[in-house]
Protein backbone atom coordinates (compact mmCIF):
# COMPACT_ATOMS: atom_id res chain seq x y z
CA UNK A 1 0.00 0.00 0.00
CA UNK A 2 1.48 3.58 -0.97
CA UNK A 3 2.29 5.90 1.80
CA UNK A 4 0.27 8.99 2.00
CA UNK A 5 2.20 12.26 2.14
CA UNK A 6 1.30 14.02 5.84
CA UNK A 7 0.13 17.49 5.42
CA UNK A 8 -2.49 19.96 7.08
CA UNK A 9 -5.16 21.51 5.06
CA UNK A 10 -5.06 25.08 4.37
CA UNK A 11 -6.81 27.34 6.92
CA UNK A 12 -6.38 24.60 9.86
CA UNK A 13 -3.47 25.26 12.76
CA UNK A 14 -1.83 22.77 14.11
CA UNK A 15 0.86 23.34 16.60
CA UNK A 16 4.28 21.81 18.23
CA UNK A 17 3.76 20.50 21.42
CA UNK A 18 5.46 23.81 23.33
CA UNK A 19 3.35 26.31 21.35
CA UNK A 20 0.22 24.02 22.52
CA UNK A 21 1.31 24.56 26.29
CA UNK A 22 1.11 28.03 25.47
CA UNK A 23 -1.89 27.71 23.75
CA UNK A 24 -3.51 25.93 26.62
CA UNK A 25 -2.47 28.49 28.84
CA UNK A 26 -3.79 31.42 27.32
CA UNK A 27 -7.14 29.43 27.46
CA UNK A 28 -6.94 28.44 30.97
CA UNK A 29 -6.29 32.18 31.61
CA UNK A 30 -9.78 33.19 29.95
CA UNK A 31 -11.43 30.57 31.75
CA UNK A 32 -10.37 31.26 35.06
CA UNK A 33 -11.42 35.43 33.93
CA UNK A 34 -14.99 34.28 32.78
CA UNK A 35 -15.48 32.13 35.67
CA UNK A 36 -14.63 35.02 38.24
CA UNK A 37 -17.91 37.12 36.99
CA UNK A 38 -20.25 33.90 37.68
CA UNK A 39 -20.18 32.39 33.86
CA UNK A 40 -20.98 28.82 33.56
CA UNK A 41 -18.99 26.87 31.46
CA UNK A 42 -21.12 25.28 28.28
CA UNK A 43 -19.92 22.93 25.39
CA UNK A 44 -22.33 22.40 22.45
CA UNK A 45 -22.19 20.34 19.66
CA UNK A 46 -19.39 20.95 17.15
CA UNK A 47 -22.16 19.33 14.12
CA UNK A 48 -25.67 20.81 14.53
CA UNK A 49 -28.97 20.25 11.59
CA UNK A 50 -28.21 22.89 8.94
CA UNK A 51 -31.78 23.74 9.15
CA UNK A 52 -30.71 24.98 12.43
CA UNK A 53 -27.64 26.60 11.89
CA UNK A 54 -29.01 28.83 9.23
CA UNK A 55 -32.52 29.89 10.58
CA UNK A 56 -30.37 32.91 11.81
CA UNK A 57 -28.34 32.88 8.71
CA UNK A 58 -28.57 32.52 4.79
CA UNK A 59 -25.91 34.30 2.52
CA UNK A 60 -22.63 34.87 3.45
CA UNK A 61 -23.05 32.41 6.27
CA UNK A 62 -24.88 29.55 3.96
CA UNK A 63 -21.69 30.23 1.88
CA UNK A 64 -19.30 29.77 3.88
CA UNK A 65 -20.95 26.80 6.21
CA UNK A 66 -19.36 23.41 5.96
CA UNK A 67 -22.81 21.40 5.08
CA UNK A 68 -23.11 17.98 4.57
CA UNK A 69 -25.15 14.97 4.87
CA UNK A 70 -24.76 11.91 6.73
CA UNK A 71 -28.06 9.42 5.18
CA UNK A 72 -31.22 11.77 5.44
CA UNK A 73 -29.96 14.33 7.66
CA UNK A 74 -28.82 17.46 6.56
CA UNK A 75 -25.71 18.61 8.48
CA UNK A 76 -23.22 21.47 9.44
CA UNK A 77 -20.37 22.45 11.59
CA UNK A 78 -21.15 25.02 13.74
CA UNK A 79 -19.39 28.72 12.32
CA UNK A 80 -19.97 30.51 15.44
CA UNK A 81 -20.58 30.01 19.18
CA UNK A 82 -23.78 32.25 19.52
CA UNK A 83 -26.13 30.60 17.37
CA UNK A 84 -25.89 27.22 19.05
CA UNK A 85 -26.20 29.01 21.88
CA UNK A 86 -29.51 30.43 20.92
CA UNK A 87 -30.81 26.79 20.28
CA UNK A 88 -29.62 25.89 23.71
CA UNK A 89 -31.23 28.39 25.83
CA UNK A 90 -34.46 28.11 23.63
CA UNK A 91 -34.74 24.16 23.97
CA UNK A 92 -33.54 24.56 28.10
CA UNK A 93 -35.75 27.56 29.22
CA UNK A 94 -37.16 25.93 31.69
CA UNK A 95 -34.49 24.33 33.37
CA UNK A 96 -32.43 27.71 33.39
CA UNK A 97 -32.15 30.41 35.87
CA UNK A 98 -32.22 34.05 34.17
CA UNK A 99 -30.12 35.97 33.65
CA UNK A 100 -28.34 33.25 32.16
CA UNK A 101 -24.53 34.03 32.27
CA UNK A 102 -22.50 31.40 30.03
CA UNK A 103 -19.15 30.86 28.79
CA UNK A 104 -17.56 28.80 25.97
CA UNK A 105 -14.22 28.33 24.38
CA UNK A 106 -14.67 26.05 21.18
CA UNK A 107 -13.51 25.48 17.83
CA UNK A 108 -16.05 26.96 15.15
CA UNK A 109 -15.29 25.86 11.12
CA UNK A 110 -15.95 29.12 8.13
CA UNK A 111 -15.48 27.86 4.25
CA UNK A 112 -13.61 30.97 3.53
CA UNK A 113 -10.67 31.69 1.63
CA UNK A 114 -7.63 31.27 4.16
CA UNK A 115 -5.15 33.65 4.16
CA UNK A 116 -3.06 35.33 6.93
CA UNK A 117 -4.13 35.01 10.28
CA UNK A 118 -7.55 34.00 8.95
CA UNK A 119 -8.64 30.02 9.54
CA UNK A 120 -11.26 27.96 8.34
CA UNK A 121 -10.72 25.76 11.90
CA UNK A 122 -10.61 28.46 14.85
CA UNK A 123 -11.23 28.63 18.82
CA UNK A 124 -13.73 31.18 19.67
CA UNK A 125 -13.82 32.14 23.07
CA UNK A 126 -17.42 34.06 24.22
CA UNK A 127 -19.23 35.35 26.84
CA UNK A 128 -22.98 35.64 26.57
CA UNK A 129 -25.11 37.28 29.72
CA UNK A 130 -28.72 36.02 28.57
CA UNK A 131 -32.26 37.85 30.19
CA UNK A 132 -35.75 36.21 29.99
CA UNK A 133 -37.88 38.93 29.00
CA UNK A 134 -35.58 42.39 30.18
CA UNK A 135 -31.99 42.61 30.81
CA UNK A 136 -30.25 45.47 32.61
CA UNK A 137 -28.18 48.10 31.45
CA UNK A 138 -25.74 46.93 34.06
CA UNK A 139 -24.71 44.36 32.38
CA UNK A 140 -23.21 46.14 29.35
CA UNK A 141 -21.57 48.01 31.62
CA UNK A 142 -19.91 44.91 33.56
CA UNK A 143 -18.65 43.90 29.86
CA UNK A 144 -15.38 45.90 29.71
CA UNK A 145 -14.27 45.00 33.04
CA UNK A 146 -14.32 41.44 31.83
CA UNK A 147 -12.80 42.28 28.89
CA UNK A 148 -9.89 44.08 31.03
CA UNK A 149 -9.87 41.54 34.12
CA UNK A 150 -8.82 38.67 30.71
CA UNK A 151 -6.54 40.84 28.76
CA UNK A 152 -4.91 41.70 32.10
CA UNK A 153 -4.86 38.18 33.21
CA UNK A 154 -3.01 37.08 29.93
CA UNK A 155 -0.35 39.99 30.06
CA UNK A 156 -1.28 42.65 28.00
CA UNK A 157 -1.04 46.53 28.94
CA UNK A 158 -1.44 48.28 26.25
CA UNK A 159 -5.06 47.63 24.75
CA UNK A 160 -7.90 49.94 24.52
CA UNK A 161 -11.62 48.71 24.51
CA UNK A 162 -13.35 50.76 22.58
CA UNK A 163 -17.54 51.11 22.92
CA UNK A 164 -20.47 52.68 21.01
CA UNK A 165 -24.27 52.40 21.29
CA UNK A 166 -26.22 51.24 18.40
CA UNK A 167 -29.10 53.29 19.31
CA UNK A 168 -27.54 55.99 19.49
CA UNK A 169 -26.22 55.79 15.64
CA UNK A 170 -29.67 54.53 14.21
CA UNK A 171 -31.15 57.72 15.93
CA UNK A 172 -28.82 59.63 14.55
CA UNK A 173 -29.43 58.40 10.84
CA UNK A 174 -33.33 58.95 11.93
CA UNK A 175 -32.01 62.92 12.86
CA UNK A 176 -30.48 63.07 9.46
CA UNK A 177 -33.81 61.46 7.60
CA UNK A 178 -31.51 58.08 6.87
CA UNK A 179 -33.22 55.87 8.86
CA UNK A 180 -35.09 53.83 5.88
CA UNK A 181 -31.06 53.25 4.71
CA UNK A 182 -29.43 52.37 8.85
CA UNK A 183 -28.42 49.17 7.76
CA UNK A 184 -26.48 50.19 5.10
CA UNK A 185 -25.18 53.24 6.16
CA UNK A 186 -24.32 50.94 9.42
CA UNK A 187 -22.36 48.68 7.81
CA UNK A 188 -20.43 50.95 5.58
CA UNK A 189 -19.42 53.52 8.38
CA UNK A 190 -18.04 49.73 9.63
CA UNK A 191 -15.43 50.02 7.10
CA UNK A 192 -14.08 53.40 8.11
CA UNK A 193 -10.70 51.90 9.31
CA UNK A 194 -10.21 49.75 6.65
CA UNK A 195 -11.07 51.65 3.37
CA UNK A 196 -10.62 55.36 5.54
CA UNK A 197 -13.46 58.15 5.13
CA UNK A 198 -12.60 59.19 1.34
CA UNK A 199 -14.40 55.59 0.22
CA UNK A 200 -16.66 55.71 2.87
CA UNK A 201 -18.12 58.82 1.45
CA UNK A 202 -17.88 57.54 -1.74
CA UNK A 203 -20.50 54.53 -0.99
CA UNK A 204 -22.19 56.49 1.04
CA UNK A 205 -23.10 59.03 -1.32
CA UNK A 206 -22.93 57.24 -4.84
CA UNK A 207 -23.83 53.79 -3.79
CA UNK A 208 -26.41 54.76 -0.67
CA UNK A 209 -27.90 57.53 -2.27
CA UNK A 210 -26.37 60.08 0.81
CA UNK A 211 -26.92 63.36 0.21
CA UNK A 212 -23.42 65.32 0.14
CA UNK A 213 -24.34 67.66 3.30
CA UNK A 214 -25.49 64.68 5.07
CA UNK A 215 -22.52 62.30 4.59
CA UNK A 216 -20.14 65.36 5.87
CA UNK A 217 -22.18 65.53 8.73
CA UNK A 218 -22.41 62.06 9.68
CA UNK A 219 -18.58 61.58 9.09
CA UNK A 220 -18.32 64.69 11.26
CA UNK A 221 -20.09 63.32 13.89
CA UNK A 222 -18.77 59.70 14.63
CA UNK A 223 -14.88 61.45 14.04
CA UNK A 224 -16.27 63.72 17.41
CA UNK A 225 -12.86 64.18 19.33
CA UNK A 226 -12.20 64.47 23.07
CA UNK A 227 -12.22 62.43 26.29
CA UNK A 228 -15.51 59.89 26.86
CA UNK A 229 -17.10 62.85 28.92
CA UNK A 230 -16.26 64.95 25.69
CA UNK A 231 -17.68 62.77 23.54
CA UNK A 232 -20.66 62.33 25.71
CA UNK A 233 -21.12 66.27 26.17
CA UNK A 234 -21.06 66.38 22.63
CA UNK A 235 -23.75 63.70 22.25
CA UNK A 236 -26.37 65.60 24.80
CA UNK A 237 -26.63 68.70 22.17
CA UNK A 238 -28.15 66.36 19.99
CA UNK A 239 -30.51 65.32 22.69
CA UNK A 240 -34.79 66.04 22.23
CA UNK A 241 -35.14 65.52 18.74
CA UNK A 242 -35.29 61.50 18.17
CA UNK A 243 -36.21 58.91 20.88
CA UNK A 244 -33.78 55.93 20.01
CA UNK A 245 -31.14 58.54 19.91
CA UNK A 246 -32.11 59.56 23.54
CA UNK A 247 -31.90 56.04 25.10
CA UNK A 248 -28.89 55.54 23.92
CA UNK A 249 -27.14 58.14 25.10
CA UNK A 250 -28.48 57.21 28.29
CA UNK A 251 -27.43 53.74 27.97
CA UNK A 252 -23.84 55.13 26.77
CA UNK A 253 -23.29 57.19 29.73
CA UNK A 254 -24.33 54.33 32.16
CA UNK A 255 -21.80 52.26 31.11
CA UNK A 256 -19.03 55.13 31.17
CA UNK A 257 -20.52 55.98 34.89
CA UNK A 258 -19.72 52.55 35.97
CA UNK A 259 -16.28 51.92 34.67
CA UNK A 260 -14.49 52.82 37.64
CA UNK A 261 -16.59 50.85 40.26
CA UNK A 262 -15.85 47.95 37.78
CA UNK A 263 -12.51 48.55 38.05
CA UNK A 264 -11.29 49.60 34.52
CA UNK A 265 -9.04 52.18 34.16
CA UNK A 266 -10.00 55.46 31.83
CA UNK A 267 -6.45 54.78 29.51
CA UNK A 268 -8.18 51.28 28.98
CA UNK A 269 -11.17 52.31 27.45
CA UNK A 270 -12.67 54.86 25.11
CA UNK A 271 -16.33 56.00 23.82
CA UNK A 272 -15.46 56.24 20.06
CA UNK A 273 -18.29 56.41 17.37
CA UNK A 274 -16.96 54.94 14.47
CA UNK A 275 -17.41 51.78 16.18
CA UNK A 276 -20.39 50.04 14.58
CA UNK A 277 -20.22 46.42 14.30
CA UNK A 278 -21.89 45.48 10.61
CA UNK A 279 -24.00 42.28 12.08
CA UNK A 280 -27.68 43.87 11.91
CA UNK A 281 -28.85 41.75 15.36
CA UNK A 282 -26.91 44.21 17.61
CA UNK A 283 -28.86 46.60 18.76
CA UNK A 284 -27.42 48.17 21.64
CA UNK A 285 -23.98 48.85 23.48
CA UNK A 286 -21.21 47.42 21.12
CA UNK A 287 -17.74 47.12 21.92
CA UNK A 288 -14.07 46.29 20.39
CA UNK A 289 -10.73 46.28 21.94
CA UNK A 290 -7.70 47.08 20.28
CA UNK A 291 -4.08 46.02 21.02
CA UNK A 292 -2.56 49.98 20.76
CA UNK A 293 1.13 48.99 19.53
CA UNK A 294 -0.55 46.61 16.67
CA UNK A 295 -3.25 48.94 15.29
CA UNK A 296 -2.80 47.32 11.70
CA UNK A 297 -4.32 43.65 13.54
CA UNK A 298 -7.79 45.64 14.26
CA UNK A 299 -10.08 44.14 16.84
CA UNK A 300 -8.84 41.03 19.11
CA UNK A 301 -12.29 41.34 21.07
CA UNK A 302 -15.66 42.33 19.85
CA UNK A 303 -19.31 41.83 20.31
CA UNK A 304 -22.17 43.71 21.49
CA UNK A 305 -25.70 43.66 23.16
CA UNK A 306 -28.83 41.93 20.85
CA UNK A 307 -32.76 41.84 21.78
CA UNK A 308 -34.03 38.88 19.29
CA UNK A 309 -31.25 36.34 20.30
CA UNK A 310 -33.40 33.44 19.83
CA UNK A 311 -36.87 34.72 17.74
CA UNK A 312 -36.27 31.50 15.31
CA UNK A 313 -36.55 29.14 17.42
CA UNK A 314 -38.70 30.45 20.60
CA UNK A 315 -41.82 33.17 21.21
CA UNK A 316 -39.79 34.43 24.28
CA UNK A 317 -37.98 37.56 24.67
CA UNK A 318 -34.64 36.40 25.56
CA UNK A 319 -32.41 39.24 25.19
CA UNK A 320 -28.61 39.11 25.43
CA UNK A 321 -25.10 41.00 25.60
CA UNK A 322 -21.73 39.29 25.12
CA UNK A 323 -17.90 39.25 23.19
CA UNK A 324 -16.06 36.82 21.74
CA UNK A 325 -12.11 36.34 21.32
CA UNK A 326 -11.05 34.81 18.43
CA UNK A 327 -8.45 32.49 20.18
CA UNK A 328 -6.83 31.41 17.16
CA UNK A 329 -6.14 34.42 15.54
CA UNK A 330 -4.94 36.39 18.72
CA UNK A 331 -2.39 33.50 19.38
CA UNK A 332 -1.33 33.56 15.79
CA UNK A 333 -0.90 37.58 15.88
CA UNK A 334 0.96 37.21 18.97
CA UNK A 335 3.45 34.77 18.07
CA UNK A 336 4.29 36.71 14.61
CA UNK A 337 4.75 39.70 17.03
CA UNK A 338 6.89 37.81 19.20
CA UNK A 339 4.72 38.78 22.06
CA UNK A 340 4.20 35.20 23.66
CA UNK A 341 6.01 34.88 27.29
CA UNK A 342 9.33 32.85 27.00
CA UNK A 343 9.63 32.78 30.85
CA UNK A 344 6.16 30.39 30.44
CA UNK A 345 7.06 26.43 31.02
CA UNK A 346 5.70 24.71 27.97
CA UNK A 347 8.02 21.43 28.79
CA UNK A 348 5.03 18.13 28.95
CA UNK A 349 6.65 18.14 32.54
CA UNK A 350 8.41 19.69 35.24
CA UNK A 351 10.48 17.07 36.20
CA UNK A 352 11.68 13.71 35.13
CA UNK A 353 13.14 10.78 36.73
CA UNK A 354 15.15 8.65 35.03
CA UNK A 355 15.95 5.31 36.75
CA UNK A 356 19.31 3.83 35.87
CA UNK A 357 18.32 -0.11 36.02
CA UNK A 358 15.81 -2.26 36.68
CA UNK A 359 16.87 -2.33 40.25
CA UNK A 360 16.25 1.13 40.85
CA UNK A 361 12.62 1.00 39.13
CA UNK A 362 10.69 0.84 42.16
CA UNK A 363 12.45 3.96 43.67
CA UNK A 364 12.42 5.85 40.56
CA UNK A 365 8.26 5.31 40.49
CA UNK A 366 7.92 5.66 44.45
CA UNK A 367 9.87 9.31 43.73
CA UNK A 368 7.63 10.44 40.66
CA UNK A 369 4.37 9.68 42.93
CA UNK A 370 6.19 11.70 45.65
CA UNK A 371 6.50 14.64 43.40
CA UNK A 372 3.49 13.96 42.04
CA UNK A 373 1.74 14.25 45.48
CA UNK A 374 4.03 17.86 45.67
CA UNK A 375 1.85 19.16 42.74
CA UNK A 376 4.86 18.54 40.77
CA UNK A 377 4.05 17.41 37.06
CA UNK A 378 6.86 14.14 36.44
CA UNK A 379 7.16 11.90 33.83
CA UNK A 380 9.19 9.25 33.95
CA UNK A 381 11.87 7.56 31.57
CA UNK A 382 11.11 3.50 31.02
CA UNK A 383 13.28 3.44 28.23
CA UNK A 384 16.12 1.15 28.29
CA UNK A 385 18.36 3.08 26.56
CA UNK A 386 22.06 5.02 27.19
CA UNK A 387 22.02 7.67 29.54
CA UNK A 388 23.06 10.36 26.79
CA UNK A 389 19.75 9.08 25.33
CA UNK A 390 18.11 9.23 28.33
CA UNK A 391 19.19 12.51 29.22
CA UNK A 392 18.93 14.22 25.60
CA UNK A 393 15.30 13.53 26.39
CA UNK A 394 14.53 15.88 29.14
CA UNK A 395 16.93 18.11 27.30
CA UNK A 396 15.19 18.12 24.12
CA UNK A 397 12.01 17.70 26.09
CA UNK A 398 12.28 21.22 27.54
CA UNK A 399 11.98 19.79 30.99
CA UNK A 400 13.53 22.09 33.59
CA UNK A 401 14.75 19.43 36.16
CA UNK A 402 15.99 15.08 35.83
CA UNK A 403 16.02 13.32 38.64
CA UNK A 404 18.67 10.54 38.24
CA UNK A 405 18.17 7.25 40.46
CA UNK A 406 20.71 5.34 40.39
CA UNK A 407 21.45 2.06 42.01
CA UNK A 408 23.66 3.46 45.38
CA UNK A 409 21.01 5.90 45.08
CA UNK A 410 18.16 4.14 45.17
CA UNK A 411 19.79 2.45 48.41
CA UNK A 412 20.05 5.46 50.46
CA UNK A 413 17.03 6.74 49.52
CA UNK A 414 18.33 9.72 47.12
CA UNK A 415 18.07 10.80 44.27
CA UNK A 416 20.61 13.00 41.55
CA UNK A 417 18.40 16.04 40.94
CA UNK A 418 20.15 18.38 37.91
CA UNK A 419 19.32 21.00 36.98
CA UNK A 420 18.55 21.17 33.11
CA UNK A 421 19.61 24.68 32.48
CA UNK A 422 22.52 25.74 34.86
CA UNK A 423 24.10 22.02 34.95
CA UNK A 424 24.34 21.79 38.69
CA UNK A 425 23.60 18.49 40.69
CA UNK A 426 23.22 17.55 44.27
CA UNK A 427 21.68 14.58 45.49
CA UNK A 428 18.53 14.98 47.98
CA UNK A 429 15.51 12.92 49.78
CA UNK A 430 12.60 12.73 46.97
CA UNK A 431 10.92 15.14 49.51
CA UNK A 432 13.47 17.78 49.17
CA UNK A 433 14.13 17.45 45.58
CA UNK A 434 10.16 18.38 45.59
CA UNK A 435 10.30 21.63 47.67
CA UNK A 436 13.85 22.40 45.88
CA UNK A 437 11.84 21.60 42.63
CA UNK A 438 8.61 23.85 43.41
CA UNK A 439 10.89 26.81 44.85
CA UNK A 440 12.53 27.07 42.21
CA UNK A 441 9.72 26.92 39.92
CA UNK A 442 7.49 29.36 41.47
CA UNK A 443 8.19 32.40 39.13
CA UNK A 444 7.87 30.39 36.25
CA UNK A 445 4.85 29.04 37.16
CA UNK A 446 3.17 32.47 38.01
CA UNK A 447 4.52 33.79 34.50
CA UNK A 448 1.73 35.54 32.17
CA UNK A 449 1.27 34.18 28.51
CA UNK A 450 2.38 37.58 26.79
CA UNK A 451 5.26 38.78 27.73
Amino acid sequence: MPQVRPHTLSGFMELLPPDQMQMERIMETLRQSYALYGFTPLDTPVIESAEVLLAKGGGETEKQIYRFAKGESDLALRFDLTVPLAKYVALHYNELSFPFRRFQIGKVYRGERAQRGRFREFYQADIDVIGDGKLSIMNEAEIPAVIYRSFSALGLRRFRIRVNNRKVLNGFFAILGLGDRAGDVMRTIDKLEKIGPDKVREILCDDLGVGGDQAEELLAFIACPGSSADKLGFLRRYQGRNETFDRGVEELATVVEYLGAFGVPEENFEVDLTIARGLDYYTGTVYETVLLDHPEIGSVCSGGRYDNLAEYYTDRTLPGVGISIGVTRLFYVLQEQKMLSQALLTAPAEAVVIPMGEDCRAFAVETATALRQANIRTAVYFEDRKFKQKIGYADKAGIPFALIVGSDEAAAGLVSVKDMASGAQEKLTPARAAERINAALEERRAAKPIA
